[in-house]
Protein backbone atom coordinates (compact mmCIF):
# COMPACT_ATOMS: atom_id res chain seq x y z
CA UNK A 1 0.00 0.00 0.00
CA UNK A 2 1.27 3.65 -0.79
CA UNK A 3 2.47 6.05 1.90
CA UNK A 4 -0.89 8.64 0.40
CA UNK A 5 -3.25 5.62 0.48
CA UNK A 6 -2.13 4.53 4.22
CA UNK A 7 -2.02 8.26 5.68
CA UNK A 8 -5.36 8.87 4.10
CA UNK A 9 -6.90 5.57 5.32
CA UNK A 10 -6.04 6.47 9.10
CA UNK A 11 -6.26 10.38 8.83
CA UNK A 12 -9.10 12.15 10.76
CA UNK A 13 -11.72 11.88 11.28
CA UNK A 14 -12.69 8.59 12.74
CA UNK A 15 -15.78 8.69 10.10
CA UNK A 16 -15.27 6.85 7.27
CA UNK A 17 -11.99 5.21 8.92
CA UNK A 18 -12.40 1.28 9.60
CA UNK A 19 -9.25 1.35 11.37
CA UNK A 20 -10.52 3.37 13.93
CA UNK A 21 -12.36 2.05 17.10
CA UNK A 22 -15.13 4.28 17.31
CA UNK A 23 -16.70 4.28 13.74
CA UNK A 24 -19.60 3.51 12.60
CA UNK A 25 -18.16 1.94 9.31
CA UNK A 26 -17.17 -0.85 12.08
CA UNK A 27 -20.60 -1.95 12.26
CA UNK A 28 -21.50 -1.85 8.53
CA UNK A 29 -18.16 -3.66 8.01
CA UNK A 30 -19.70 -6.35 10.38
CA UNK A 31 -22.82 -6.89 8.48
CA UNK A 32 -21.27 -6.75 5.11
CA UNK A 33 -18.49 -9.30 5.80
CA UNK A 34 -20.09 -11.93 8.22
CA UNK A 35 -20.64 -15.42 6.46
CA UNK A 36 -24.44 -14.85 5.98
CA UNK A 37 -24.00 -11.43 4.81
CA UNK A 38 -21.66 -12.02 1.89
CA UNK A 39 -23.64 -14.89 0.92
CA UNK A 40 -27.46 -12.61 0.99
CA UNK A 41 -25.66 -9.88 -0.99
CA UNK A 42 -24.22 -12.71 -3.20
CA UNK A 43 -27.39 -13.90 -3.53
CA UNK A 44 -29.53 -11.43 -4.11
CA UNK A 45 -27.13 -10.24 -6.79
CA UNK A 46 -28.07 -12.88 -8.85
CA UNK A 47 -31.80 -12.00 -8.63
CA UNK A 48 -34.52 -10.82 -6.15
CA UNK A 49 -35.71 -13.34 -4.11
CA UNK A 50 -38.64 -13.78 -1.96
CA UNK A 51 -37.84 -14.43 1.55
CA UNK A 52 -38.45 -18.76 1.16
CA UNK A 53 -36.18 -18.95 -1.75
CA UNK A 54 -33.10 -16.74 -0.21
CA UNK A 55 -33.73 -19.15 3.19
CA UNK A 56 -33.76 -22.39 0.71
CA UNK A 57 -30.62 -20.86 -1.58
CA UNK A 58 -28.55 -20.04 1.14
CA UNK A 59 -28.33 -23.73 2.82
CA UNK A 60 -27.78 -23.54 6.69
CA UNK A 61 -28.84 -20.45 7.24
CA UNK A 62 -31.42 -20.48 9.98
CA UNK A 63 -34.42 -18.51 9.94
CA UNK A 64 -33.75 -16.10 12.81
CA UNK A 65 -30.02 -15.60 11.24
CA UNK A 66 -31.42 -14.91 7.69
CA UNK A 67 -34.15 -12.86 9.20
CA UNK A 68 -31.95 -10.84 11.23
CA UNK A 69 -28.89 -10.49 8.05
CA UNK A 70 -31.91 -8.85 5.99
CA UNK A 71 -32.83 -6.24 8.62
CA UNK A 72 -29.26 -5.06 9.22
CA UNK A 73 -28.59 -5.19 5.78
CA UNK A 74 -31.77 -3.12 4.41
CA UNK A 75 -31.12 -0.77 7.57
CA UNK A 76 -27.61 -0.31 6.11
CA UNK A 77 -29.41 0.84 2.55
CA UNK A 78 -27.56 -2.60 1.11
CA UNK A 79 -31.13 -4.10 0.46
CA UNK A 80 -34.71 -3.27 -0.64
CA UNK A 81 -37.88 -5.17 1.07
CA UNK A 82 -40.72 -4.47 -0.63
CA UNK A 83 -44.55 -5.92 0.39
CA UNK A 84 -46.71 -6.52 -1.69
CA UNK A 85 -50.33 -6.17 0.39
CA UNK A 86 -51.60 -9.50 -0.94
CA UNK A 87 -52.92 -12.41 0.50
CA UNK A 88 -51.28 -14.58 1.40
CA UNK A 89 -48.29 -11.89 2.15
CA UNK A 90 -45.48 -11.33 -0.71
CA UNK A 91 -42.34 -10.14 0.44
CA UNK A 92 -39.94 -9.59 -2.35
CA UNK A 93 -35.75 -8.35 -0.90
CA UNK A 94 -33.40 -7.24 -3.79
CA UNK A 95 -30.73 -4.60 -3.93
CA UNK A 96 -30.52 -1.56 -3.70
CA UNK A 97 -28.23 0.82 -6.11
CA UNK A 98 -25.92 0.79 -3.37
CA UNK A 99 -26.54 -2.61 -2.54
CA UNK A 100 -25.67 -3.64 -6.35
CA UNK A 101 -22.54 -1.30 -6.25
CA UNK A 102 -21.27 -3.23 -2.83
CA UNK A 103 -22.53 -6.78 -4.39
CA UNK A 104 -19.97 -5.90 -7.85
CA UNK A 105 -16.92 -5.97 -5.33
CA UNK A 106 -18.19 -8.87 -3.14
CA UNK A 107 -19.25 -11.30 -5.71
CA UNK A 108 -15.80 -11.55 -7.41
CA UNK A 109 -14.51 -12.30 -3.77
CA UNK A 110 -16.87 -15.12 -3.16
CA UNK A 111 -15.89 -17.08 -6.68
CA UNK A 112 -12.62 -16.32 -5.53
CA UNK A 113 -12.85 -18.43 -2.55
CA UNK A 114 -14.79 -21.04 -4.14
CA UNK A 115 -12.00 -21.77 -7.15
CA UNK A 116 -9.59 -21.47 -4.69
CA UNK A 117 -10.57 -23.07 -1.87
CA UNK A 118 -8.61 -26.48 -2.37
CA UNK A 119 -5.45 -24.32 -2.10
CA UNK A 120 -6.39 -23.40 1.61
CA UNK A 121 -7.22 -27.13 2.17
CA UNK A 122 -4.01 -27.92 4.46
CA UNK A 123 -5.10 -25.06 6.67
CA UNK A 124 -9.06 -26.52 6.87
CA UNK A 125 -9.59 -27.69 10.18
CA UNK A 126 -10.28 -31.82 10.17
CA UNK A 127 -13.87 -31.48 11.16
CA UNK A 128 -14.01 -29.29 7.59
CA UNK A 129 -11.48 -31.41 5.43
CA UNK A 130 -13.81 -34.48 6.26
CA UNK A 131 -16.79 -32.67 4.98
CA UNK A 132 -15.17 -31.77 2.07
CA UNK A 133 -14.66 -35.55 1.18
CA UNK A 134 -17.87 -36.17 1.44
CA UNK A 135 -19.36 -33.80 -0.71
CA UNK A 136 -16.92 -34.72 -3.73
Amino acid sequence: MSDSIWKAIHAEPAIGNPFASNCPSRVVLDHVTSKWGVLVLAALAESPRRWGELHRYIEGISEKMLAQTLRALEGDGFVLRESAGTVPPRVDYSLTPLGRELADLLVPLVQWIGDNVERTAQTLSPQLRDARSVSV
